[in-house]
């Protein structure tokens, strides 16, 4: 029981303190929209959202979950579209690429897998924006930064570096204490045990991998893509995972988006895109 506490401890504590810069300059840009701009300069960055998909897919390939975090704070304030922050989530796979690197995975499959994974948040993320304002009717709500300090309960008054401070000192302790439970946990049941989960049977492994990658840890990231490259797992059931692995990302979503429903809502279309593409990918025969 030590040895897992102990293990707990060095694994989550220096991966969350990471976490330190992508929180305080997300903040710090929020308190600096919300306090010097101006209705004129709001409305440039919500136009520019339009092609937020692919800027946020770019993003979110990069092996640092800060970006899903961020993501989703800029998000609750509406600086983002919810197109944008699909193609983050999707793109996002936190120790996915540091695990292929290590164990020397050639680089043609790397980057094949990595394109693959780029152009379908894309996608999505795109189809996604248009799904929700052209089909449902949908209006993307004007930029409101200031909730996410009632979210908070914080005096924002007190001016943007000190309001930043507040915000990041706040979720970072909020991510911390979780992920200090949720790898006790997952240390405590071992690798060996999650890979026992997945079957051989049509679009369950698809399914199991994605419900394992709505994990909010690292851990996850890096059972799956082991599991892949082991032979356990296939390569639709390896992207499906990782294609919903947002890391802190959703974890931050309900911590500061208000909107309770919306938050659900958000997480159940993130597994389904996981589990439709991660079939499609095993139908279709593609191997990386």
């Amino acid at each position: 029981m030590f040895e897992v506490i102990e293990h707990t401890i060095e694994h989550t504590v220096p991966d969350t303190i990471k976490l330190l810069p992508f929180l305080f300059f997300t903040y710090l840009l929020m308190e600096f929209l919300e306090h010097k701009t101006g209705d004129g300069a709001r409305e440039k960055i919500r136009k520019a959202g339009k092609l937020g998909p692919l800027w946020g897919g770019l993003l979110g390939v990069l092996p640092q979950c800060g970006f899903s975090i961020s993501a989703s704070s800029l998000y609750a304030g509406r600086v983002i579209t919810l197109g944008t922050l699909f193609a983050v989530y999707l793109s996002t796979s936190d120790e996915m690429l540091p695990v292929l690197l290590s164990e020397g995975v050639s680089v043609e499959r790397i980057a094949k897998i990595v394109l693959v994974k780029l152009a379908i948040a894309i996608v999505s993320g795109l189809v996604i924006e248009s799904f929700y304002v052209k089909v449902l009717k949908k209006t993307e709500k004007e930029m409101d930064i200031h909730v996410v300090c009632e979210k908070e309960h914080c005096r924002c008054e007190d001016g943007i570096l000190r309001s930043a401070i507040k915000h990041t000192i706040r979720v970072f302790l909020y991510i911390l204490c979780f992920s200090l439970v949720l790898t006790f946990v997952i240390e405590g049941f071992g690798e060996e045990t999650l890979a026992n989960v997945f079957s051989g049977l049509p679009v369950v492994g698809e399914l199991i991998a994605a419900l394992v990658g709505l994990i909010p840890n690292c851990a996850s990231s890096i059972v799956i893509t082991e599991l892949y490259l082991n032979g356990i797992i296939g390569a639709g059931a390896m992207m499906a995972g990782l294609l919903v692995n947002a890391g802190m990302g959703v974890l931050v979503l309900f911590r500061v988006n208000r909107h309770a429903k919306e938050n659900l809502a958000i997480l159940a279309v993130l597994y389904g895109v996981g589990v439709f593409w991660g079939v499609i990918i095993e139908l279709a025969g593609i191997l990386f």
